[in-house]
């Protein structure tokens, strides 16, 4: 991967970015993106539209949602103290003993998730996990006035890890899922600003899919497309403790996952698979018999339907902290999109 698209995307990826509250790496991403594009602007909701030949007739639709798991303030006791709520898929195995970071009004504040010490545990507790309204985040406040001064109920808060390579191509981070996606699509509209393309190309990081798919649910109809790639994040199955072949037999550096069932067009699909083997570029098939709990999904049952496709990164470990992929297959990810745009003709139909 080149040097300036490696560190946009560990800023991309330690900028946080909760549901919601997704402004600070938005405007990461326009800074990013917009030499190569021909506008750059945002909805009220808060999704941000990249587009290249606004003008084309035929209209193509890329997503990747920008925002991240979380948590959020709901209480502050008179201790100062901390109680919270998740945002979005929060496992609260995960949690205890984590560093974090709640997002005030006056700047980030540092804290931790707060556990028992085990000498302090009675021996048949020792193994359980606490539920999340049992657990607080402790910021070094006095007392409830002083916890005030810095933070209030409804802030935000996310985990307080950063971005790690590992051996090989593999990296880890925070928020994989599913900025990983929002990168794939920068780096496509970059790939394409330099080549010609035959329809109109919005690629937009949306917003708010963690609590519902919503910021695709509104992109979606301001775009209009007529087709649509949802970038996301699949499981890898090549972990101990996982049946893959319960659950799909995926693993990384093989190349991007490629859904096929009810959500995916199936015209669309055959596109992408042909790209992909003309191209020889590595790639996976995954089945999806319903509705795939992505950004696909709004897409798909937009105003009078989109042709739909969900194009996946492999992931270890995903709603973790430590979220792995290999950059292998995010490469791989960026030349099958940025082939299929490039392919695709002003009279393309996608009627199955």
């Amino acid at each position: 991967m080149r040097k300036e698209s490696l560190e946009f995307l560990k800023k991309l990826v330690t900028t946080p970015s909760p549901s919601g509250c997704e402004e600070r790496v938005q405007a990461l991403c326009r800074e990013y993106v917009a030499e190569h594009v021909d506008d750059v602007y945002k909805d009220v909701h808060g999704n941000q539209y990249a587009v290249r030949n606004p003008k084309g007739k035929l209209r193509v639709m890329l997503a990747g949602h920008v925002d991240e798991i979380a948590l959020m303030v709901n209480h502050i006791d008179d201790r100062g103290f901390i109680g919270f709520v998740p945002v979005g898929g929060i496992d609260a195995a995960v949690l205890e003993g984590q560093r974090v970071v709640a997002h005030g009004a006056k700047g980030d504040v540092p804290g931790v998730i707060g556990r028992r010490a085990i000498h302090l545990t009675e021996q048949e507790d020792r193994n359980k996990c606490s539920k999340m309204h049992q657990m607080w985040i402790d910021i070094g406040a006095k007392d409830k006035k002083d916890a005030q001064k810095a933070v209030a109920v409804g802030d935000p808060i996310t985990i307080d890890v950063g971005y790690a390579a590992l051996r090989g191509d593999r990296v880890v981070a925070r928020a994989f899922d599913d900025r990983i996606g929002a990168f794939v699509c920068l780096e496509a509209m970059r790939a394409i600003a330099k080549r010609k393309v035959n329809c109109a190309v919005y690629g937009v990081t949306t917003v708010q899919e963690e609590i519902g798919l919503r910021g695709a649910t509104t992109s979606s109809y301001g775009c209009n497309p007529h087709a649509g790639i949802a970038v996301d994040v699949s499981h890898a199955t090549d972990h101990p403790h996982v049946d893959g072949p319960r659950y799909g037999a995926t693993k990384l550096d093989a190349g991007p996952i490629l859904a096929r069932g009810p959500n995916i067009n199936p015209a669309l699909g055959r596109m992408l698979v042909d790209t992909a083997t003309k191209h020889k570029i590595p790639h996976q098939i995954t089945a999806q018999p319903r509705a795939t709990g992505t950004d696909a999904n709004a897409m798909q049952l937009s105003r009078n339907g989109v042709a739909t496709a969900l194009v996946s990164i492999p992931m270890r470990y995903m709603h973790t902290p430590v979220e792995m992929i290999s950059l292998t297959d995010v490469g791989h990810c960026i030349k099958l999109i940025t082939e299929w745009v490039c392919s695709l003709k002003a009279e393309a139909s996608f009627i199955p």
